[in-house]
């Protein structure tokens, strides 16, 4: 199969889709990768690391998208992009349809096949290919909000940790998935006063046992999210609906009501975010107030760390390229059902129902295209 991978274009989006390493896997099954010129500078790899492995080199993001049976990306396509897929062409990557119109119109029209890494799954349930940037973005949700709370920023002028004789920051977690794991992890560490929301009992006992009752684990209702939303120094929005839009479980009442200087940091914006008064950011601009609280939403936090989420990313997505290279999609897709969990889009159809439900389009089992 013949493989493109362009260069990222969002702001300040230093990650690439696929490292040396990746390319030296599929040239020894021999695939043909082409990577455009100055792909992977964001990670640290020069267009020779990647020669010197076997891809070829081409300069345009046109020439790739021309050439390329799949195109492997990090970032959902920007409208440039969408304007170069072509019918059957395979696009896998994150895509993010639920809040989306406009792009999941365009992936109807190009006719192309569209797998979103958010929405693959395992035998165990889980989202393997969106679990290492909720580790990432977990991870980072901590850093954002600590500065959010500096002073300078807006924010009350509060260490997360405190200092002797001084009490740490209450932070308040919604969702306890892997998001919500991973900031607790990064807030209990800093020595900040940890509560942590899920309505999922088993995930609760999971998080007393991981956290050994550093933290307070509790089943998340309307009234519980108020009563620590309002006594938050720190919120952080980590909840996940796969493929679906992500609901408000915070107000815009409720931000009105909250602490002037608090802040939010909204890890769930891909999907539309989890606060009412959430929209978009770049790492360019990452922040604005509302109600003099600051709101932290940017849309692509792990590409920051692009190097770090570079490479966990790659090594959760080599696997199913590899798959996809070596069945054709086709195949792949009909052979593995979790694979076909990704298909979100394909020849003008939406495949995802939730997508579909979000966006109020018609769904069409992949099945009945796969024939």
């Amino acid at each position: 199969m013949i493989i493109g991978v362009p260069k990222e274009i969002k702001n300040h989006e230093y990650r690439v889709g696929m490292v040396p390493s990746s390319v030296h896997e599929l040239k020894l099954k021999g695939h043909d990768v082409f990577i455009e010129t100055n792909a992977g500078l964001g990670v640290g790899f020069s267009d020779q690391d990647y020669s010197n492995v076997g891809a070829t080199i081409l300069n345009t993001a046109n020439e790739i998208f021309d050439i390329a049976e799949m195109i492997v990306k990090v970032k959902e396509p920007q409208a440039i992009e969408r304007a170069m897929l072509k019918p059957d062409q395979l696009l896998f990557t994150y895509l993010h349809l639920a809040p989306d119109l406009p792009q999941t119109q365009d992936l109807i029209d190009s006719q192309a096949v569209c797998i979103a890494y958010e929405t693959v799954t395992d035998d165990r349930g889980t989202l393997p290919l969106l679990a290492p940037m909720s580790e990432v973005a977990g991870r980072m949700s901590i850093q954002a909000g600590a500065m959010a709370l500096e002073k300078s920023r807006g924010g009350l002028g509060m260490l997360l940790g405190g200092v002797p004789g001084v009490e740490p920051a209450k932070v308040v977690i919604i969702g306890g998935g892997m998001v919500g794991t991973n900031a607790a992890q990064m807030a209990v560490g800093l020595g900040a006063d940890v509560v942590v929301l899920d309505r999922n009992i088993d995930t609760l006992r999971r998080l007393n046992v991981q956290f050994d009752n550093k933290i307070k684990a509790i089943y998340s209702t309307a009234s519980t999210i108020e009563k620590y939303v309002l006594e938050a120094d720190l919120v952080i929005g980590g909840v996940l609906v796969p493929g679906a839009a992500a609901p408000k479980l915070v107000t815009k009442d409720h931000i009105k009501r909250m602490k002037s200087g608090a802040a939010i940091v909204d890890v769930a914006i891909d999907q539309g975010g989890c606060i009412e008064t959430s929209h978009a950011t770049t790492h360019e601009d990452p922040t604005y107030i509302v109600d003099d609280v600051v709101h932290y939403c940017v849309a692509n936090m792990p590409g920051a760390v692009a190097r770090t989420s570079t490479f966990a990313l790659n090594n959760a997505t080599l696997p199913y390229i590899i798959k996809l290279a070596d069945l054709g999609y086709k195949k792949a897709l009909q052979q593995d059902k979790h694979l076909r969990n990704g298909l979100n889009v394909m020849h003008g159809k939406i495949t995802c129902a939730e997508v579909a439900e979000a966006l109020d389009l018609a769904y069409v089992d992949p099945l009945l295209l796969l024939v």
